[in-house]
């Protein structure tokens, strides 16, 4: 099975983990929504919608860049119907957008716990809830839909929590939008799965945390390519899963890893949160 004619909206696609799985569908032609902030170019996070549009027009793919603001719950709702209208519905809905701040409770001020929840967890569940009238047609026209959220495995142990309880709580909305929603839609032929990486992906958003060491992470294309494994699969068979990048890969028959490494050759990998 392949994405070719598939019709898919992402969040926060205008650069790397997004961006990459956006590609990978447009290599066989799908037609992609890129809905992001980041409509200027920024000197610390490169990539806007417009650039990522570029890419995927040069992969092969349809682009339509929009800019949407995720706490803003009209521009979410005006997003996907202009993407429905403009590609004729939606069959893949990809919750990629997310915020991260990686610091103790008296670090984390009002300003950043409410850019976390805003974007993370109400932006999910709004994307999805926005989505789901289109996503119900595409299973009725046997078009095989797809809710894929880029959020953790849910694991209540306290040392997810204990360096940064606001990002954990965070992530772990996602996560439950992901265990409720994939329960809720599967009578309707809707699968909804989540996705999370083994190791550290290098990313722009990644580099500017300080300490990482960017050598010992795996590129993007290894979620691009879990991800479309995941898309090819039936819907009814496969939702309410929370994937793991390399464990996919794994039951494709992929076990040779070496070519998503920063660094070819290298063996000990930065571990990502919340896996054991």
């Amino acid at each position: 099975m392949s994405l070719a004619g598939k019709r898919i909206f992402i969040t926060g696609g205008s650069r790397g983990i997004g961006l990459a799985i956006a590609l990978k569908a447009a290599r066989d032609g799908a037609s992609i929504a890129i809905a992001a902030k980041t409509a200027e170019p920024n000197p610390k996070l490169p990539g806007t919608i417009y650039s990522a549009a570029e890419e995927i027009r040069q992969a092969g793919g349809v682009a339509l860049p929009i800019q949407c603001d995720l706490r803003d719950e009209n521009q979410i709702v005006q997003a996907v119907n202009n993407a429905a209208k403009e590609f004729g519905g939606i069959d893949i809905l990809i919750n990629n957008a997310s915020a991260i701040n990686l610091t103790r409770t008296e670090e984390t001020p009002a300003k950043r716990f409410d850019l976390m929840f805003d974007v993370n967890v109400r932006g999910t569940f709004l994307t999805s809830q926005a989505a789901l009238p289109f996503l119900r047609e595409s299973a009725s026209a046997g078009r095989n839909p797809h809710i894929l959220t880029l959020s953790p495995p849910l694991s209540m142990k306290a040392k997810w929590f204990k360096n940064h309880v606001a990002y954990t709580m965070a992530k772990y909305g996602m996560s439950m939008c992901v265990l409720g929603m994939s329960e809720e839609f599967r009578r309707d032929g809707i699968a909804v799965n989540a996705l999370w990486p083994r190791t550290a992906i290098d990313t722009a958003a990644l580099a500017m945390i300080p300490g990482v060491d960017i050598a010992a992470c795996r590129t993007p294309e290894i979620l691009a390519d879990a991800a479309y494994a995941i898309f090819t699969r039936p819907a009814k068979e496969c939702t309410g899963n929370f994937f793991i990048d390399d464990e996919v890969l794994a039951s494709e028959g992929i076990t040779d890893l070496d070519k998503y490494s920063v660094v070819p050759g290298t063996t000990d990998f930065l571990a990502d949160f919340f896996l054991d």
